[in-house]
């Protein structure tokens, strides 16, 4: 987990951590698992002696596609969304699980994503109707059968149509591909801390040393305030709460060094987590309390709400020094 925290993808666990763990909820709550449906095809094809392949896209690339496609609010939408459904009370019904097999019902789920979550969708749904189709198509055999989920029954046959009409080639080697972050995302990402920076400096130079220290002395209280709130919130290590209130400041002025980033791997040093930890991963993800007691979960805990804590200290504190300028 080190070593993920260091190469900056904590979102990226977490959310997929968090996917994870709803999806076996569901399974539990439907008394399936997900996926049982195509392991069920292909012990049977196995076992009956019928030649059959495997067509969907590498679970990481789709993952990490739709991550570095959407924008800073839709990562921070997708991970709420998935959190919230996480740990949500709500049940499905009999009811529930009936209306989910109907085209309008499932249309009108994808059109909601594609409302919300843009990027999302066009990964999770649209590209792997495409590379499920295409793969299908090519898949030997004159007669075939294919295993699929209902999302995606009518993108996979309407490229199919259009594979066999010549209207479309099979080629999808561009939605195999992790993209590179770009470098907009890259420049942006430096905005906020030239801004703080900025402001701090014109209070120097225009209202004097003794404003300027005022204004340096606001922002580093509002700033590590919320991240010991948020270390606290996440019951992070007491050394833990200290440092990150400590390193706050020097990381929101370098996004490539993040609060959170310092936090995760201090509480990873500190409270190592143990072979238990992994073996319960699934277990203790369904379950709030699990977040906490499973280290390798509290760890992305501890990312997670150092994180938050640092972002929201850095914009309250903006127009407070605006404020001290005006």
């Amino acid at each position: 987990i080190k070593k993920v925290l260091k190469e900056g993808k904590g979102f990226l666990l977490l959310a997929n951590m968090a996917l994870a763990s709803f999806q076996k909820r569901m399974g539990d709550e439907t008394e399936t698992q997900p996926g049982a449906e195509i392991l069920g095809a292909a012990h049977l094809a196995k076992e009956k002696e019928i030649p059959f392949s495997l067509c969907d896209r590498e679970i990481q690339v789709t993952f990490k596609r739709a991550w570095r496609m959407s924008n800073l609010w839709n990562k921070a939408k997708l991970i709420a969304t998935i959190i919230s459904a996480v740990f949500s009370n709500e049940k499905l019904s009999e009811e529930d699980l009936e209306d989910l097999k109907k085209a309008d019902v499932m249309q009108q789920m994808m059109d909601e994503m594609a409302a919300e979550l843009p990027a999302v969708k066009s990964v999770l749904i649209d590209e792997r109707d495409r590379y499920l189709a295409t793969k299908i198509y090519l898949a030997p055999g004159e007669n075939k059968l294919a295993v699929i989920g209902a999302g995606h029954m009518s993108g996979i046959v309407k490229t199919l149509e259009a594979l066999d009409s010549n209207r479309l080639d099979t080629d999808v080697s561009e939605i195999t591909v992790v993209p590179d972050s770009s470098r907009s995302s890259k420049a942006l990402s430096w905005v906020f801390p030239v801004l703080i920076v900025s402001l701090l400096l014109y209070g120097f130079l225009s209202f004097g040393r003794t404003e300027g220290i005022r204004m340096i002395g606001l922002w580093l209280a509002v700033n590590m305030s919320f991240t010991a709130l948020g270390a606290i919130l996440a019951l992070a290590h007491p050394i833990n709460i200290i440092v990150s209130v400590l390193a706050s400041p020097i990381t929101s002025l370098h996004p490539a060094i993040g609060v959170g980033m310092v936090s995760g791997l201090l509480q990873a040093t500190l409270r190592k987590p143990k072979v238990r930890d992994f073996e319960n991963l699934n277990d203790d993800a369904t379950k709030l309390k699990g977040w906490y007691r499973n280290r390798v979960l509290h760890i992305l805990v501890v990312f997670l709400l150092t994180s938050l804590g640092g972002s929201i200290g850095n914009v309250v504190v903006f127009p407070f020094l605006l404020a001290r300028l005006a």
